[in-house]
């Protein structure tokens, strides 16, 4: 059985430091994908994402606590060798430190995964460092936050001005300082990602963070081709397995309509 990575595991991946490969990430939010990628990354992110690749909404601000610890705990179960990190709802946690302790530890006891991320910069530093001094480990996320996706008008490159990168860079560093072991970095420039994984202590994830981020992270939906016609510009398609699955069914309803299946050795009879 393999060892389960560690919230020191990945911190000790930061690039700058050390010559080895880059974090590799994807999200999965479900038993039978779990099992599928298990050898193959370093860490399973069980993603708020799942509120629209799995249950249809049009972005992530209806997902719930339970619905994430249902999802998280099936992951844990079919994994042995992957971190596995569960994102906190969008209001689980915006509240109040206290109020983010019992929403993580929720997490933590009934999943048993190793850490928790939540998305948000300097604002959020007070959180982290609360739940970091309490044994939650937390991973940080900053850029393109989908939780705010009211305030921001859609899903936007974020950091393409002096201002804002100097905010992306500021947040970076206070997410770290106040004990976040690792970061996602969504949707800015490659610059902006490559200044700040270079200026703060823990590992980047990058996802549309360009090329010199400390790991990676896609969701699986999306490089498999199993979610809606859009393909945002940092993914890349490594399967069409939607092609194999429509194909598959078409194939069974033509048989059932022709009556070739159920065959003779699809079917139970009387032993005589």
């Amino acid at each position: 059985m393999n060892k389960r990575i560690t919230v020191r595991d990945i911190r000790n991946r930061k690039l700058i430091h050390k010559k080895q490969e880059p974090i590799v990430s994807l999200v999965c939010y479900t038993a039978q994908m779990a099992r599928l990628i298990n050898d193959e990354v370093d860490v399973i992110l069980v993603g708020d994402s799942l509120g629209m690749t799995i249950y249809g909404y049009k972005n992530t601000l209806s997902v719930t606590l339970d619905m994430m610890i249902n999802h998280g705990a099936a992951v844990v179960r079919s994994t042995t060798k992957p971190h596995i990190v569960v994102d906190m709802p969008f209001g689980s946690y915006e509240e109040s430190p206290e109020v983010a302790f019992r929403s993580a530890s929720k997490i933590m006891r009934e999943t048993g995964a190793q850490s928790v991320k939540l998305e948000g910069g300097e604002e959020f530093a007070e959180t982290i460092f609360f739940l970091s001094q309490r044994g939650i480990p937390v991973m940080g996320h900053i850029g393109l936050m989908p939780q705010r996706i009211q305030t921001l008008g859609g899903f936007f490159t974020q950091g393409k001005t002096d201002k804002e990168s100097t905010k992306l860079m500021n947040d970076a560093i206070a997410i770290a300082e106040a004990g976040a072991f690792s970061m996602v970095i969504e949707a800015i420039p490659e610059e902006v990602a490559t200044n700040i994984t270079q200026n703060i202590e823990v590992p980047t994830i990058g996802i549309g963070g360009g090329r010199n981020c400390d790991g990676q992270i896609l969701v699986t939906h999306d490089i498999l081709n199993l979610y809606g016609d859009f393909t945002p510009k940092f993914v890349k398609k490594y399967g069409k397995i939607d092609n194999s699955i429509t194909n598959a069914v078409k194939k069974y309803s033509q048989e059932v309509k022709k009556k070739k299946f159920p065959a003779k050795n699809n079917i139970f009879t009387i032993k005589k």
